[in-house]
């Protein structure tokens, strides 16, 4: 007689399903999917993943935008010392204002990271600090140009006119920035910006070399002295 099949063959099982279930969990847990389904001995409930909306800096992009609290007030500190020593239509100024200009809109970049992702303050910062980076390029070159003894498109009409207010969402885009920072408990740190921000237009416009000089120490120390363990880490 041939051997029963019965004791090889035992049928449907209801393991294979649930070791189904729980490779497609782990597949999902593995790719950060919200609202896995986990099997629970036979009783399968619904839970979320949630990805974390801040973290702290772990990769060279994390380093880049975080080395620019310091890079930048340091890039224009320098521009502004040159203005102040060498006049306003000195070329090695408007090459350093154009860098330092660059770096501040990394700056911006790097506040707006640190709130939280579904924030309007956030998405404010990052408008104004990169239409305002495009102004502040733009008046680095107007002083590159005037060095060659160009005419300055402020003095021009036009379309040239449209320097003016992108130049404005430079200072626009530091109060914000004081803002978050006022929310992350840097509150001195936010008073700080907060008055460079209301003296920078003050100081520029106005063309007073030692009142520039003065917000871009403030700016400095308010973002240099944000750089530590609880922003490399």
């Amino acid at each position: 007689m041939a051997p029963s099949t019965h004791a090889r063959n035992p049928g449907f099982s209801l393991i294979l399903p649930f070791s189904g279930l729980s490779l497609w969990r782990r597949w999902l847990e593995r790719h950060n999917v919200g609202h896995a389904s986990v099997v629970k001995g036979t009783e399968m409930t619904a839970t979320s993943q949630h990805t974390p909306t801040t973290r702290a800096a772990a990769g060279p992009t994390d380093g880049l935008l975080t080395w620019s609290l310091l890079a930048a007030p340091l890039l224009y500190l320098a521009a502004d010392a040159t203005y102040a020593a060498s006049g306003w239509d000195d070329s090695t100024a408007g090459v350093l204002h154009v860098l330092g200009a660059i770096a501040y809109g990394l700056v911006a970049l790097r506040v707006a990271a640190w709130l939280q992702a579904e924030s309007w303050l956030a998405a404010a910062i990052v408008l104004c600090g990169l239409i305002g980076l495009a102004g502040n390029v733009a008046y680095g070159f107007e002083t590159i140009h005037a060095s060659f003894g160009d005419v300055r498109l402020v003095d021009r009409s036009g379309a040239a006119n449209l320097i003016k207010p992108l130049g404005l969402f430079f200072p626009l885009s530091l109060a914000l920035v004081a803002f978050a920072l006022d929310r992350l408990d840097h509150r001195r740190h936010a008073v700080l910006v907060f008055l460079a921000a209301v003296a920078w237009p003050i100081a520029h416009i106005g063309n007073i070399a030692a009142l520039a000089v003065a917000v871009n120490v403030a700016l400095v120390v308010a973002f240099g002295s944000l750089i530590g363990p609880r922003t490399l880490r």
